[in-house]
C-alpha cells in the first residue's frame, strides 16, 4: 500500500520548489479536481487532466499573485483519503492587497496517485484582495 501522506507531503514540497512537472507526476490521468465554490478559480469546476489543473489553476494563479504559497501546516491520514489544512500566501498583483487565508484540501489517492482533489478556502478573503464586492 502507499505511503498517501508521504505522497501528498512530497507534493508540497514540489510545488513550494516550483516543481511543477513533480507535482504533475502524481496526478492520474483523469483527476478531477475542484476548486471551493465562489472562487475566482472555480469558473472551470471540475477541471479533468493534469493538463487542465496545470494551465486553469496554477498558470492563471501565479501570474495573478506575487509570491504564491501554500504551507500546509497540519496532514490527516484517512486511508485514500488525505486532507490537508494550511494557510495561502501572496500578494494580489492588481490590487497589492495580501493574502493570508486558510484552506483545507481534500485529496483522494489511487493505486499511488491522485485521483480527486476538493479545495476548500476562505473565498471572501480572496474575493476581496482581487477587488471583488461581496
Amino acid at each position: 500500500m502507499a505511503d498517501n501522506v508521504g505522497i501528498i507531503r512530497g507534493l508540497y514540497e514540489a510545488f513550494g520548489r516550483g516543481d511543477v512537472p513533480a507535482v504533475l507526476g502524481v496526478f492520474d490521468a483523469q483527476i478531477q479536481w475542484n476548486e471551493a465554490e465562489s472562487f475566482k478559480y472555480a469558473d472551470r469546476n471540475p477541471y479533468i487532466g493534469p493538463m487542465a489543473v496545470a494551465e486553469g489553476v496554477f498558470q492563471r494563479i501565479v501570474s495573478e499573485a506575487d509570491g504564491f504559497a501554500v504551507a500546509p501546516l497540519n496532514f490527516i491520514d484517512g486511508g485514500e483519503h488525505v486532507v490537508v489544512e494550511g494557510r495561502y500566501g501572496g500578494t494580489v498583483k492588481a490590487t497589492g492587497v495580501p493574502i493570508n487565508a486558510q484552506f483545507a484540501h481534500f485529496w483522494t489517492l489511487r493505486g499511488g496517485k491522485i485521483v480527486e482533489f476538493q479545495q476548500y478556502t476562505d473565498t471572501k478573503q480572496w474575493a476581496l484582495a482581487f477587488g471583488v464586492a461581496v
